[in-house]
């Protein structure tokens, strides 16, 4: 039985009760000694009555137009061919998604999952010019990517600050929904700095948003009223009792992984070497830990800054460097926040015991 058919019985109950005690009721009242006086005329008591209306108090839905025409022309539409081994032969797929113009060179940020494997790539822009794009680098960890075109004076969309959105805020999605070109959709952030296990790769920082997100916007920009780009849409939940659930990439932590695929073409994350989990009450309870917030070290790697700093399994680390940890993700977050080759503070629980002590992180190993 659903929760919305016990409400309908629970109602219905109710109905019958209160119009049984009325039936009850009326048996045993009698009658009023005096009718009330009416009002013979039939007419109104004041028929110019109408519902007041304050004009300055009625705010209007905002204007999307200028935001849609300033940001559109930045927004590309990504074409991967791949080369797919079947049981007897080989044949080609084609993989649509998004990107957008970062600047006037030619450099587009998009998804790694995109263009992963691809063997070729084409950019058309909105003018309908078509474009075969290099590949300058792929980070699967953020699931980001970076491609170029060979063309010059391009219009690209401006970044903006994602610390600074506020749940309720109005966003556009932008990009190449269902291959069929560069449309708009437009929501509100539902909840931010969110954490989401895509295939066993764990997304970090993300922004909700009820902005529609299909196939093929995957790229694309998501962008606030003022039209600066704020996340790039990565992923959606699909099931049939869901709707409006999709998830960008923030801006804040899509930039320095962009920055280091231009410099480098690839992503150098700094290297504590610890495999940890979220420590919650029942976990807590389980393990038998002294705490109930925080990041359980579950493996410590050999020869690791972790190791080298005389953490253990069984620790529960729950501050580093300047942050508080009360969970994996805040753990993460602060490790990629960190510089490869620095001297980070590490507080943690052994047992009973708070104890305190540092690593120097290092770059994180290509495996």
């Amino acid at each position: 039985m659903s929760t919305k058919y016990i409400v309908a019985v629970v109602i219905v109950a109710t109905l019958a009760l209160a119009i049984g005690g009325w039936a009850l009721s009326s048996l045993f009242v009698s009658p009023p000694s005096s009718p009330p006086e009416s009002n013979s005329t039939g007419q109104h008591i004041d028929p110019d009555w109408t519902f007041p209306l304050d004009i300055e108090s009625v705010t209007p839905l905002p204007d999307f137009r200028p935001v849609v025409t300033g940001v559109m022309p930045s927004v590309v539409s990504v074409t991967s061919e791949i080369v797919v081994s079947g049981f007897l032969n080989q044949y080609t797929e084609y993989v649509a998604g998004s990107g957008i113009l970062i600047d006037n060179k030619g450099y587009i940020a998009t998804n790694n999952h995109v263009v992963q494997d691809a063997q070729s790539v084409y950019v058309e822009l909105t003018d309908g010019r078509t474009f075969l794009a290099d590949i300058v680098g792929t980070d699967t960890l953020s699931d980001l990517a970076v491609i170029r075109i060979d063309a010059a004076d391009l219009p690209y969309a401006y970044w903006g600050n994602s610390s600074w959105l506020s749940l309720g805020e109005w966003v556009l999605a932008i990009g190449n929904a269902l291959g069929e070109g560069i449309t708009a959709t437009e929501g509100i952030v539902s909840r931010l700095n969110v954490s989401v296990n895509v295939d066993g790769n764990i997304l970090y920082g993300l922004i909700q948003t009820t902005a529609a997100i299909n196939p093929g916007n995957s790229g694309g920009p998501l962008v606030n009223l003022s039209g600066e780009v704020i996340g790039i849409t990565s992923v959606k939940i699909v099931a049939s009792e869901v709707e409006g659930i999709g998830y960008a990439i923030s801006s804040n932590e899509a930039r320095p992984i962009i920055e280091d695929l231009i410099r480098y073409g690839h992503v150098t994350y700094p290297w504590l070497g610890v495999g940890v989990a979220t420590v919650t009450p029942v976990l807590a309870a389980s393990e038998d830990l002294s705490v109930d917030r925080g990041a359980l070290v579950a493996e410590v790697v050999a020869h690791s800054p972790a190791e080298a700093a005389g953490l253990q399994t069984g620790d529960v680390i729950i501050r580093y460097a300047d942050k508080e940890v009360a969970n994996l993700a805040d753990l993460v977050q602060a490790i990629r926040s960190s510089r490869i080759g620095q001297n980070v503070e590490i507080v943690f629980v052994r047992g009973e015991d708070t104890k305190t002590t540092s690593a120097q992180l290092i770059e994180r190993p290509a495996s």
